[in-house]
């Protein structure tokens, strides 16, 4: 086992894009490597130790890692006999990745600790009619008063110096990003309703959501689902825009639990749309302008 290379894949694959079943794999193929990324595990073994379905997931997901660079496959056979396969990751790759990675994360953190997020227009989020005096601008902290006074709030902002939206007693949090990310959901779930409206004046829009547990939920697509911003956003952008999704995907936690099938009957939907690549999102004007 390459301790080294383990955590060089949860470093910087999800920060690369990878999904969570391919950082998985990849997390397999690192366990069973030497320092230099050379394995055999069967499939059998990996599906078996990362609960995939069945063999097929874990061979596509090789396939896809292959094909954008990350490992390099080759088949074995003795005596007419199919083995193992070889396994090569490409630790070149995996060590810029996680890098990237490393980089990123601090310059959020110096941004985060010298910098307050700035009031979002929803009027820019892809046609919100919010009007712009009621400018979302969530608290800095979960408005729980006991939480002013709890010693333990300064605690966990040290141990979570990316956050701008924190609760410590709940242990929910969420960075600049996450944050921006909710608030761009917000503003697509707000024009629903304000076309419903139009429609039947007795529809009420919902009131602004809690801002800490939306942020959370984001942050946790992230760093346990290894989503990343871009993928959040595309993937409610898709069901926002479904007749029936569109009335069921309402919140985060819903985007989140639903997202295996949202991926899978929304896949046609997404074969004929554009591809969208490249960069990080740090604000919703640059998140119109790609999706």
């Amino acid at each position: 086992m390459s301790s080294k290379l383990h955590g060089l894949v949860w470093e910087g694959c999800a920060h690369a894009g990878l999904i969570l079943s391919r950082v998985a794999v990849m997390a397999r193929l690192a366990d069973y490597s030497n320092n230099e990324g050379l394995s055999w595990p069967a499939v059998e073994t990996i599906q078996r130790e990362i609960g995939a379905k069945s063999t097929t997931t874990v061979s596509t997901a090789i396939t896809e890692l292959e094909r954008d660079g990350w490992l390099v496959k080759t088949e074995r056979k003795a005596g007419g006999r199919n083995l193992s396969n070889l396994y090569q990751i490409e630790v070149e790759k995996l060590e810029a990745a996680a890098e990237a990675a490393r980089a990123y994360y601090k310059t959020a953190k110096k941004r985060a600790s010298r910098t307050i997020p700035p009031n979002i227009d929803p009027s820019k989020n892809d046609g919100s009619t919010v009007d712009k005096n009621e400018g979302v601008n969530p608290p800095m902290i979960d408005p729980d008063p006991s939480l002013t006074t709890d010693p333990s709030d300064n605690d966990f902002s040290s141990r979570h110096p990316d956050a701008v939206v924190y609760s410590a007693r709940k242990r929910q949090w969420g960075s600049h990003e996450d944050l921006t990310c909710a608030q761009w959901i917000w503003g697509r779930i707000a024009k629903l309703y304000d076309q419903a409206a139009e429609a039947d004046g007795e529809v009420v829009r919902p009131k602004e959501p809690n801002w800490t547990a939306w942020a959370n939920e984001i942050c946790l697509m992230c760093f346990q689902d290894g989503r990343t911003h871009k993928q959040i956003c595309e993937l409610f952008r898709r069901a926002n825009r479904d007749p029936f999704w569109c009335k069921n995907i309402l919140s985060p936690s819903k985007l989140r639990e639903k997202w295996d099938d949202l991926s899978l009957k929304l896949s046609a939907v997404a074969a004929q749309q554009k591809s969208v690549v490249g960069g990080h999102w740090n604000s919703p004007e640059a998140w119109e302008n790609t999706l």
